[in-house]
């Protein structure tokens, strides 16, 4: 059975960095080659690709993100992680790992995590 659980989230402040991780349990095959993605949800508005990466290691970032987020992956160690910095107020929201959708965004996988709340004070 599939499994995705996320963690690393908790309240920080504005500028400050944060690092979340997805582990896979229980997908060997399906994990290896398929991108993991980062989604998030802020309270009253749609979720959202945040970041993504292929098996062979292509990524794709939100706008809002780029140049302050990146993501990786161990195949090894079946964990994804998202290493956060500068965050912003405005990046305060549930952060969600979801497996088997495309890097672009426009289809997300069919497993997701249970989510990590990530909370950025001013």
């Amino acid at each position: 059975q599939v499994q995705l659980v996320e963690s690393g989230g908790g309240l920080v402040q504005a500028g400050g960095s944060l690092r979340l991780s997805c582990a896979a349990s229980g997908i060997s095959i399906t994990w290896s080659i398929s991108t993991v993605a980062w989604y998030r949800q802020a309270p009253g508005k749609q979720r959202e690709l945040v970041a993504a990466i292929t098996r062979s290691g292509t990524t794709n970032y939100a706008d809002s993100v780029k140049g302050r987020f990146t993501i990786s992956r161990d195949s090894a160690q079946k964990t994804v992680n998202l290493q956060m910095s500068s965050l912003k107020p405005e990046d305060t929201a549930v952060y969600y790992c979801n497996l088997g959708g495309l890097v672009s965004g426009e289809r997300s996988g069919a497993h997701w995590g249970q989510g990590t709340q990530v909370t950025v004070s001013s």
